[in-house]
């Protein structure tokens, strides 16, 4: 096991480049079981749900090379081999397979997934949408067992806005009998990404990226090249980053329209943004005023930004209020910035931030990857030396982390954790 260290309270200048998206990413992967010829997805992050992915492909059949951030999957002698547990536990996005083994294979046992724990996230929708399209679902000792004769296309109402659900019925729905339409789906880039492969392997989909998504159902999916879309989150991280500590900061491979919600509220804090077509500038000011923000689905603020946000703003003067309205525990990370000096109260869906103050290192622990993101930014604001544990976490989102902040001239370097640090790690 590893921590990450930093010595912070030094200025950042310099260029990074965003990786490809990592939302995108855990559900073009599965996406590939549908093919029947191979599929190449350029562009992936260094990351390691990547990785277990790849072994997941690998335990169905699947042929799976990945080398310089292009994997090369044959789905052609893949077999509907349930998964109950093992891989399937260590990423929430594990659930694309039951709508990409669906749509294939007629069936599939799956493992309820894992990742952070940021409370219930129920696969509610997911399921409800399956067994629109004519599949039995069952929960039989903790895996979930979908079988079908037959899919045929349905009117398919989200009763939440849910890109889990949408991204997984389009999946199943794509080889289905007949027309699918699915209405109040989410409107997240990474959803039209997928309709972006899922198309060039030949299926045939409208209104992606809208609140209504309509499917015509095909017999057979071929393979085809597809390259990811930057990953808006990691980007945002290191605009908010830039936002905290930046000299000049140029953040490249963007997408800015993805991120108008934030850079709204930067501009309002008093934050130097520039917008180009694939970049974005940005430049720290001596004085950052309070702001308020809600996370909303897209294209309203994001709750993956939520977190990173929060250190940034305990530099802002005045009181700020965060809530969220996606996840109602994702506030773990605010003790650990209380370690480190913060002033900020939660009240219920709402974190009450008070500044400016000055951070200070300490010792803290990533619960989640986007608290493990507010903990990097914090420690690269804070006085003295932060040192980070649950790097785990960290590694599941974001790409060569360390080379990209040396990058922009941080001091940060990851080293072992001693057999007694760890054992107390496990303890906490």
């Amino acid at each position: 096991m590893e921590k990450l260290k930093i010595a912070g309270g030094y200025p950042l200048k310099g260029t990074v480049r965003v990786s490809g998206a990592k939302n995108s990413a855990v559900a073009l992967i599965p996406a590939t079981i549908l093919a029947d010829s191979p599929v190449v997805i350029e562009g992936l992050p260094d990351i390691s749900d990547v990785e277990i992915l790849k072994g997941l492909l690998e335990e169905i059949g699947g042929k799976v090379q990945l080398s310089d951030n292009e994997m090369t999957v044959d789905p052609s002698a893949m077999i509907s081999m349930p998964l109950p547990n093992g891989k399937v536990k260590k990423l929430r996005a594990s659930y694309y397979l039951m709508g990409a083994m669906l749509g294939r294979f007629k069936k599939a046992v799956i493992g309820l997934p894992g990742g952070c724990h940021l409370g219930p996230r129920p696969i509610d929708q997911h399921i409800k949408g399956f067994e629109a399209l004519g599949a039995s679902v069952t929960n039989e000792q903790g895996a979930i067992y979908l079988r079908a004769d037959e899919l045929k296309g349905a009117r398919i109402y989200l009763d939440v806005v849910s890109v889990g659900a949408t991204i997984n019925i389009m999946l199943a729905a794509v080889r289905a009998k007949g027309r699918t339409i699915i209405e109040n789906a989410a409107k997240e880039p990474e959803i039209i990404d997928v309709a972006t492969l899922l198309s060039n392997m030949g299926a045939k989909i409208k209104g992606a990226g809208t609140d209504v998504i309509r499917i015509e159902g095909v017999e057979n999916l071929h393979g085809c090249r597809h390259t990811i879309i930057p990953d808006r989150i990691e980007a945002g991280t290191y605009i908010i980053l830039g936002a905290a500590m930046g000299e000049g900061v140029l953040v490249d491979n963007v997408i800015p329209h993805h991120l108008e919600s934030l850079l709204a509220k930067l501009s309002e804090m008093g934050v130097y943004v520039e917008a180009g077509d694939d970049q974005v500038f940005v430049r720290s000011t001596s004085k950052l005023k309070a702001v308020d923000i809600k996370t909303l689905v897209y294209p309203g603020f994001p709750t993956d930004l939520q977190q990173p946000f929060t250190a940034l703003l305990t530099k802002a003067a005045g009181s700020s209020m965060v809530t969220d309205t996606i996840y109602g525990a994702r506030f773990k990370h605010i003790d650990e910035l209380r370690r480190m000096n913060a002033s900020i109260k939660v009240e219920g869906r709402s974190a009450i931030i008070s500044g400016p103050v000055q951070l200070q290192g300490a010792k803290v622990k990533a619960s989640d990857l986007r608290a493990g993101a507010a903990l990097f930014i914090a420690g690269l604001m804070a006085e003295g030396i932060t040192e980070v544990t649950g790097l785990e976490h960290i590694d599941r989102g974001y790409s060569n982390l360390v080379e990209k902040l040396h990058g922009l001239g941080a001091t940060v370097w990851r080293e072992a954790m001693t057999e007694e640090e760890a054992e107390q790690l496990k303890n906490t």
